[in-house]
């Protein structure tokens, strides 16, 4: 079972950057896309930023130009680098990998971190 573990989160000021890093361990075939999501007070859980196996990204259009997401395929690691944070940037962020691994056949499945706190004052 392949478990995720976020780091980097904290207290910046707004203007400020944070870089976000996750980290896979466990068993499994391999780990095809990987992001970012986030979850603010009072509001849904939404993408921030996704990476497939072959580096291509995709971004909310509130981040673009701000935030960049990179990930070490060989050591299924993501991270994200956040820039020219504003207050509404404030979320837990959780880091997600899209799972594949065998039991009784091929299986995918999503794995989640269990998140860490970015919160920017202004």
């Amino acid at each position: 079972q392949v478990q995720l573990v976020e780091s980097g989160g904290g207290l910046v000021q707004a203007g400020g950057s944070l870089r976000l890093s996750c980290a896979a361990s466990g068993i499994a075939l391999r780990i095809n896309a990987m992001g970012w999501y986030r979850r603010a007070p009072g509001k849904q859980r939404e993408l921030v930023a996704t990476i497939t196996s072959g580096g291509t990204t995709e971004y909310a259009e509130s981040v673009k130009g701000r935030f960049t997401i990179s990930r070490d395929g060989a050591k299924y690691t993501v991270s994200l680098q956040m820039s020219s944070l504003k207050p509404e940037d404030t979320a837990v962020y959780y880091c997600n990998g899209e799972v594949v691994y065998y039991r009784g056949g091929v299986q995918t499945t999503d794995a989640w971190g269990q998140g860490t706190q970015v919160t920017v004052s202004s």
